[in-house]
């Protein structure tokens, strides 16, 4: 969401991270029009917010939050209406790739999509819903592998006993020497954050445990 926020230029969602709320909460008043909106709500908004980056549909959207497909058509547009921005740049996203044939992430790295022309239905429409989350994703995992790298810097110039030992999507894993967990965890925290400044704050949390499990 923050990405989408930052390539979109949504003022109002820009304002909602740089304000440190609740991102679904704050969509969700948006969505539904209301000051004060309940847990409900907030977990449809929130199936929204990540349903919207993958190009969801009002169908899917309502197999997801258990309602009928009106109700989810209604939420949907009423996103798009709350976030014009938003819809905009999903649009133009569209058309610039069955334009130009590819889309590209915050630093230039492409995806080509081939299937805009296609007569099939089915594939025409991944092609639409591919086009508009790879920018995201990739640009997501293009800050995640940038992280990686400054990261590493920091533990090899350092001379830090402690290792980069696994990526899992948007996090990494450590192997943290017992006398440098309190010393690398605002580092790696601080490091991390500021990988790029792309518009909008990004947030890093961390924990730390004998396993994944506990480290969570």
């Amino acid at each position: 969401m923050r990405i989408l926020a930052a390539l979109s230029n949504s003022k109002q969602l820009i304002d909602i991270f740089n304000n440190d709320e609740d991102i679904h909460e704050s969509t969700a008043k948006k969505v539904f029009k209301k000051d004060v909106v309940s847990s409900d709500e907030r977990r449809k908004a929130k199936a929204v917010n990540f349903g919207i980056i993958y190009g969801i549909s009002d169908w899917g959207l309502s197999e997801q939050i258990n309602t009928s497909v009106k109700e989810a058509r209604e939420i949907i547009n009423s996103f798009f209406e709350a976030f014009d921005d938003v819809a905009q740049f999903l649009r133009k996203i569209v058309l610039e790739a069955s334009k130009e044939g590819f889309v590209s992430t915050l630093f230039g790295r492409r995806r080509y999509l081939r299937d805009f022309n296609s007569s099939n239905y089915q594939t025409r429409e991944f092609a639409k819903r591919a086009a508009m989350n790879a920018p995201i994703q990739g640009t997501a995992a293009d800050l995640i592998k940038i992280a990686m790298i400054d990261v590493d810097c920091l533990l090899e110039n350092g001379n830090y006993k402690s290792k980069m030992v696994l990526q899992i999507h948007d996090e990494l894993i450590f192997k943290i020497h017992k006398d440098e967990k309190d010393t690398l965890l605002p580092l790696i925290k601080q490091t991390m954050e500021n990988v790029k400044q792309i518009g909008v704050p990004l947030k890093v949390e961390g924990g730390c445990g004998k396993t994944f499990f506990d480290a969570k």
